[in-house]
């Protein structure tokens, strides 16, 4: 099976306000840049979005490690959150609806279809594709808020 590096990143201008993602996927020693823009979001939803849409750039099952400096996103499934989630009828433990379940739903889904660990990697700091994903998101709202 194909191994595979995702790396993503969201960002968001306000928040809410505009958002962009970055996404860098290595296979092989071959690097591939994707990136999006959002125009009214959360930093969260553009941290989901970003390993959605990496997930969905992949055509065939793949062992899959996510890299990703969001706390949110990678807590969810290092710390079971998301079992939890599901158990008590997508509730968080103090009880409220959890948000941007749109987006849990549609990661869980393109989850099934890969092998997926999860990296939790410091953001801003020395991780070169981490660094690459945020220069990408960021870029995205530079270039649709002009």
């Amino acid at each position: 099976m194909k191994k595979v590096d995702l790396y993503t990143d969201g960002a968001c201008s306000g928040n809410p306000g505009p958002g962009g993602y970055g996404i860098v996927l290595i296979y092989n020693n071959n690097k591939k840049e994707f990136s999006g823009f959002c125009d009214n979001t959360t930093n969260n939803r553009m941290e989901l979005t970003a390993v959605v849409e990496g997930l969905k750039k992949l055509k065939e099952k793949c062992d899959v490690t996510i890299y990703t400096d969001s706390a949110y996103v990678s807590n969810a499934f290092l710390n079971g959150w998301v079992e939890n989630w599901q158990k008590n009828n997508w509730k968080t433990a103090n009880k409220k609806e959890v948000l941007n379940l749109d987006l849990w739903k549609e990661l869980l889904n393109e989850m099934l279809k890969h092998n997926v660990s999860w990296v939790k990697v410091k953001g801003h700091a020395d991780n070169e594709f981490n660094n690459l994903c945020d220069k990408l998101a960021t870029g995205e709202i530079a270039k649709n808020t002009k």
